[in-house]
C-alpha cells in the first residue's frame, strides 16, 4: 500500500490594524485560521501547517516592546490549548507557529507540533535569527534555537520544522534528514525583492539532497504600518526529486492541499545515495569559529 499522506498549508493576509489592542489583532487572525483548519479538516487533510507568528502581523518590522505582551508559553499557553483542541476535533494534527515566551525577558520564535489526537508532541525553536535591515528586526525579539532538529513521529509521517531565515542554511536542513524527517516544513514570512529569486531555489535543492518532502508557506498581502514590502505567497508543496508540486497563488489568502507519496523517499535515496556517500570525517571546519 501506498503511504500517501494529505497534507495542508495555509497562508493568509493579515486582517487587524496593528494599532488596535495585541487581544483584538490575535483574536482577529486566530479566527481566522479556524475556518481554513476547517477547511483543511473537510478536504481531507491529516496534517496542516501554518504560517509564520500566524496570530498577527510582522511584527519585527518595527522595534517596540508592546509585542512581547504577544509572547505565551509552549505547550501550556492559550494558543496551543486552543489547537490541541482543534486538532482533536477534526483529527487532524497541527504545525502551529507562535512568539514563545519561556521566562521574564527570554523570548523565541517557536513551532509547536500537536498529533491528530491533540497530544502536543513537542516543539522547535528557529535556529537563525535575521537582522536585515530595513524591517527585520528579529534578533530585537527572539533568542536563537537551543532545541537543536527535533523530529516529530505523528504515526503516518515523521516531521520536521525550519522557520523562515532557517531555510538559507543547508546544515539544519541536512540535520531534519539525518534526524528522520520524511517531510520538513518551513513557516515564513518573506517579502518579494528580498529572497523572491531563493524562494524556489533552496528549498527544492534541500529536499534534493536530503531526499524528503519540502512544505514551504508564506504569508500574503502588504501589512501597515511599516509596508516593508509585499508578502509573495507562493507556498508550494516538493518532492525529494526537488519538482514543486502543487503551488499556491502570489496574492491570495489560500489553503493549499497536496497528497504526499512518503513511497517516494526510498525510491529517490536508493538513487542518490547522499546520505552513504557524505564525509562528515572531512567537516570539521564547518563547526570552527
Amino acid at each position: 500500500m501506498p503511504r500517501i499522506v494529505r497534507c495542508s498549508l495555509i497562508q493568509a493576509a493579515n486582517v487587524a490594524s496593528a494599532s488596535l489592542p495585541l487581544e483584538e489583532v490575535k483574536k482577529a487572525m486566530v479566527d481566522k485560521h479556524l475556518d481554513y483548519l476547517r477547511q483543511a479538516a473537510e478536504a481531507g487533510s491529516q496534517l496542516a501547517c501554518l504560517q509564520e507568528i500566524f496570530y498577527g502581523p510582522y511584527f519585527c518590522a518595527e522595534q517596540e516592546t508592546r509585542w512581547y505582551d504577544f509572547t505565551e508559553l509552549v505547550p501550556d499557553g492559550p494558543t496551543i490549548r486552543l489547537m490541541q483542541d482543534v486538532a482533536r476535533r477534526h483529527h487532524t494534527a497541527i504545525v502551529v507557529p507562535v512568539y514563545e515566551k519561556e521566562q521574564e525577558g527570554v523570548f523565541y520564535n517557536t513551532a509547536a507540533v500537536i498529533g491528530s489526537d491533540g497530544a502536543y508532541l513537542g516543539k522547535y525553536r528557529k535556529t537563525h535569527i535575521p537582522h536585515v535591515a530595513p524591517g527585520f528586526w528579529e534578533k530585537f525579539y527572539f533568542r536563537p534555537g537551543n532545541l537543536g532538529y527535533p523530529t516529530f513521529d505523528l504515526g503516518f509521517a515523521r516531521i520536521g520544522v525550519y522557520i523562515c531565515y532557517d531555510r538559507h542554511f543547508p546544515e539544519g536542513a541536512r540535520a531534519l534528514g539525518l534526524n528522520g524527517a520524511e517531510i520538513v516544513f518551513n513557516p515564513s514570512a518573506t517579502v518579494a525583492g528580498l529572497s523572491e529569486h531563493l524562494w524556489k531555489l533552496e528549498q527544492p535543492a534541500h529536499a534534493v539532497a536530503n531526499g524528503y518532502f519540502i512544505a514551504a508557506i508564506n504569508r500574503v498581502g502588504m501589512e501597515a504600518p511599516w509596508n516593508i514590502g509585499e508578502f509573495y505567497g507562493s507556498s508550494y508543496f516538493c518532492d525529494p526529486r526537488g519538482q514543486i508540486v502543487a503551488q499556491a497563488s502570489r496574492d491570495k489568502d489560500e489553503v493549499l492541499t497536496a497528497d504526499l507519496d512518503l513511497d517516494k523517499i526510498a525510491e529517490v535515496r536508493k538513487t542518490w545515495q547522499f546520505f552513504r556517500d557524505r564525509r562528515p570525517d572531512s567537516y570539521e571546519a564547518l563547526v570552527k569559529a
